[in-house]
C-alpha cells in the first residue's frame, strides 16, 4: 500500500507541474488558448518512469568476508552456526575452586580451555551440551599465552571438533560470536564485532623486576565476556575458532569493560606442544624495552626516530648480552640500540618485535637485528635462547 501511496503522490506532484503553464495561460486573458493536454498518456508515462526506477534499487547489505547477506540471513547465519558449533563447546566444572569453558580441539578428547581456568585444580568435569558428563585430565598448561589442554577419553555422539581459522584472518569491524557459559549458564551465545587487533596481555606469572611477560596479537572485541566464558571460543560467521576468551578489563569490577581474546595464531603455536610435551618453550632475547617511543621520549632518549623498540636494560649473560646488545644509561636513558628491523622486517614499536619473536621464532635460532646505535645503522646477528 505504501508504495501504490507513494506512486500516486507522485503522479499527482508530475501532473500538477505538467498542468501548471496550461493554468497559467488560462488567467492570462491576452494570451492564446492553450492546446489540449493527455493526461492519460502522461500518466502512463510517469508509471514507466517509476517502475524503471524501482526496478534499479539496489538492497542494503552487510559484508562478512566475500558473503554478503541482508539482516534475515544474518539471523539466519547466527542461528545455523549455533546449532553447529554449541555441541562443541564445554562447561568446565573445577571443584571447588570455580568454572569455566573450553572447547573441543581434536576429535580424540582434547578439549582447549584457560591456564587460569584450570589452574590451582585436582580435577575437572567437562559437561557437554546434551548433558553428558566426563571426567578429564590436565594434559599441559602455558601461563603466558594463558592456555591449557584438557583430555577426556571419548566424546559424546556427534561431537566434533570445532574448526581453527588460519592466522592474521581477522579484520576490524568483522562480526565475531562467543559461546561459553557465563555465571554458569550453559551454552550462551552473544554476538560482537572485532573492536581492535594487535592488543597485548600480560602473563599471569612475574619475572624478576616485577616486570612480565606479554602475549602479542590479542583481539579487542565487544562480544559480552563474563566470568564463565573464559576459555570458550570466539567464532567467525564461518564457524571457525578465531581466538580463546580470556579476560574483560573494567574498572567498575563488574563485567563492563572491553574483552580481550587469545589469538588463533597462539592455538596454532602453543596447543601441539602441550598435547605432546605438556608445555610449552618460547624464544629468549633478555632485554627489556620501551613498549612504544613517544615524542617527548625521543628527546629523552636522544634518538632520531620514535619507529623502533628501544632497549632500556639487558640482562647478564642473557642472549642479548652474548649478541652485544647495548641498554640505555640508567641515569640519563640515553645510549640504547634502537631495533629498527629484525629478520629484514620493520619494527614499529616493541609490540611488533614481540609479535615476531612469539610467533616466528624459535629457542636456537639465530636472527638478525639492525639497530640505530649513536645515529648510525649496525647489523647485529642474535642466538635465542629459552624463556626462564
Amino acid at each position: 500500500m505504501k508504495t501504490i501511496a507513494n506512486r500516486t503522490v507522485i503522479i499527482i506532484v508530475l501532473l500538477a507541474t505538467i498542468l501548471m503553464p496550461a493554468c497559467s495561460l488560462q488567467q492570462n486573458t491576452a494570451a492564446p488558448a492553450a492546446p489540449e493536454v493527455n493526461v492519460e498518456a502522461i500518466t502512463q508515462e510517469v508509471l514507466a518512469q517509476i517502475d524503471s526506477q524501482q526496478a534499479q534499487t539496489i538492497p542494503v547489505t552487510y559484508s562478512q568476508s566475500t558473503t554478503s547477506v541482508t539482516t534475515t540471513d544474518l539471523q539466519n547465519e547466527l542461528i545455523n552456526l549455533y546449532k553447529q558449533a554449541n555441541p562443541a563447546v564445554v562447561y568446565i566444572i573445577v571443584p571447588p575452586l570455580g568454572s569455566g569453558s573450553g572447547f573441543v580441539y581434536s576429535n580424540d578428547g582434547y578439549i582447549v580451555t584457560n591456564n587460569h581456568v584450570v589452574d590451582g585444580g585436582s580435577s575437572f568435569e567437562i559437561v557437554f551440551s546434551d548433558g553428558t558428563r566426563a571426567a578429564a585430565k590436565l594434559v599441559g598448561t602455558d601461563v603466558d599465552s594463558d592456555l591449557a589442554v584438557l583430555k577426556v577419553d571419548q566424546l559424546p555422539d556427534g561431537v566434533s571438533a570445532l574448526p581453527l581459522a588460519q592466522n592474521n584472518s581477522l579484520q576490524v569491524g568483522q562480526f565475531v560470536v562467543a559461546i561459553g557459559n557465563p555465571f554458569g549458564e550453559q551454552g550462551s551465545m552473544s554476538l560482537g564485532i572485532v573492536s581492535g587487533l594487535g592488543r597485548s596481555l600480560p602473563s599471569q606469572r612475574q619475572i624478576d623486576g616485577g616486570s612480565s611477560y606479554t602475549l602479542p596479537e590479542v583481539i579487542q572485541t565487544d562480544a559480552p565476556i563474563n566470568p564463565g566464558n573464559s576459555g570458550g571460543p570466539l567464532l567467525n560467521l564461518n564457524g571457525e575458532v578465531v581466538g580463546i576468551n580470556s579476560a574483560i578489563a573494567t574498572t567498575s569490577g563488574t563485567s563492563s569493560g572491553v574483552g580481550f581474546s587469545i589469538p588463533v595464531a597462539a592455538v596454532h603455536q602453543v596447543v601441539p606442544s602441550l598435547i605432546e610435551n605438556g608445555s610449552y618453550e618460547y624464544s629468549y632475547m633478555g632485554a627489556g624495552f620501551d613498549s612504544e617511543v613517544s615524542l617527548d621520549e625521543e628527546s629523552v632518549y636522544g634518538l632520531s626516530q620514535t619507529q623502533g623498540a628501544y632497549v632500556l636494560n639487558v640482562t647478564p649473560n642473557s642472549p642479548a648480552d652474548e649478541a652485544g646488545l647495548i641498554a640505555a644509561n640508567a641515569n640519563t636513558g640515553r645510549g640504547g640500540d634502537l631495533i629498527v628491523t629484525i629478520d629484514g622486517q620493520s619494527i614499529q614499536d616493541f609490540a611488533d618485535l614481540n609479535a615476531y619473536l612469539v610467533f616466528n621464532t624459535t629457542a636456537g635460532q639465530t636472527i638478525d637485528l639492525t639497530v640505530l646505535r649513536n645515529g648510525k645503522e649496525v647489523s647485529v646477528p642474535l642466538v635465542l635462547g629459552e624463556r626462564p
